[in-house]
């Protein structure tokens, strides 16, 4: 058997992104190179990396906004971020992540811990969401002071916290708010829930949606690769359409980032309205890029719709109850 052949053997082409080869070797094509924490020289954000889990040897990366040394009980509003990449690639500590949760934190004066999680194939979902509900717990556990890292016990206001990711990262944040709540954590406030081009699906195409065979059947196999449990896209962790629970998310805020471009549009646009109808109680709002594809604001920073997402982002954080 010519095994060199057969590892070569592509399963899956999600070009400009990823492809699957049919050994299960992920290649992301995209990719950004890994970078240590530091002092941010631009914004003046410092960062550092910390365990959350010891027994499965994972890290978050936790950012501090400038001149907090000035005032060593200064409090700030926090976020937790779960970083995209299909449940399969991508990192919380990728230069595409550190730049923009150093931008993310200096301009709305926060502190915000980036959370690092197992993936597919060695890891299939729901590995990536359990490991960030352990992340979540271990950062509610500063919520008296008394936690293990000084940032977060000196400078996290847990009356002030928010959800976030992009994309299956944003699948997570969903997730985690569901799961807070069911399940409270304790000494948290969960004020907001940031969705920025989220990660659903369906079995059937929506209005909006594509009805592109080929585009479906290459959606669903990287489900069946990073998914195996799932039965299908009706899977209440795809379709929030099928999920019993949807009403007991734990935030009455939710903020939904769409782009024109991007095959995931109009399931964000989809989320809302069931949010409005299931009798949920709370504001969502979703905010549409036009001529944007997926994640543009992750691989063009600098472009004024990318300004826009920023700034809304921040204006939703900072807003006042």
């Amino acid at each position: 058997m010519d095994t060199t052949k057969s590892s070569s053997e592509i399963y899956i082409d999600l070009s400009p992104d990823l492809i699957v080869y049919k050994d299960g070797r992920v290649k992301q094509l995209n990719g950004s190179v890994f970078i240590p924490p530091s002092l941010d020289p631009k914004t003046n954000v410092e960062s550092k990396d910390t365990p959350y889990s010891l027994e499965n040897n994972l890290t978050l990366r936790l950012y501090l906004p400038k001149n907090t040394h000035q005032n060593n009980n200064q409090k700030f509003p926090l976020l937790v971020y779960f970083h995209g990449g299909g449940f399969c690639i991508e990192s919380a500590f990728s230069s595409l992540y550190h730049s923009f949760l150093n931008s993310l934190v200096s301009k709305a004066n926060i502190i915000a811990a980036s959370v690092e999680y197992r993936q597919a194939p060695e890891n299939p979902v729901p590995f990536p969401h359990d490991d960030s509900w352990t992340a979540l717990k271990w950062v509610a556990s500063h919520s008296n002071g008394k936690g293990p890292d000084d940032w977060l016990n000196r400078h996290a206001d847990f009356q002030r916290v928010f959800f976030s990711g992009d994309s299956a990262g944003a699948n997570i944040a969903h997730h985690m708010g569901l799961r807070h709540g069911l399940d409270k954590l304790e000494g948290v406030d969960l004020k907001g829930i940031v969705l920025c081009h989220p990660y659903y699906w369906g079995e059937k195409p929506i209005a909006g949606e594509t009805d592109d065979v080929n585009l479906r059947e290459k959606i669903d196999k990287l489900r069946r690769f990073t998914c195996p449990a799932t039965k299908g896209f009706d899977d209440p962790l795809f379709n929030p359409a099928f999920d019993p629970n949807l009403g007991c998310l734990g935030s009455k805020r939710v903020l939904i980032f769409v782009a024109e471009l991007d095959f995931l549009r109009a399931r964000g646009w989809y989320f809302a309205e069931i949010l409005k109808k299931i009798g949920w109680g709370g504001d969502v709002e979703v905010m549409e890029a036009k001529g944007e594809g997926h994640c543009f604001f992750l691989t063009n920073p600098t472009s004024e719709n990318s300004a826009a997402f920023l700034t809304k982002f921040v204006d939703f954080m900072n807003q006042q109850d």
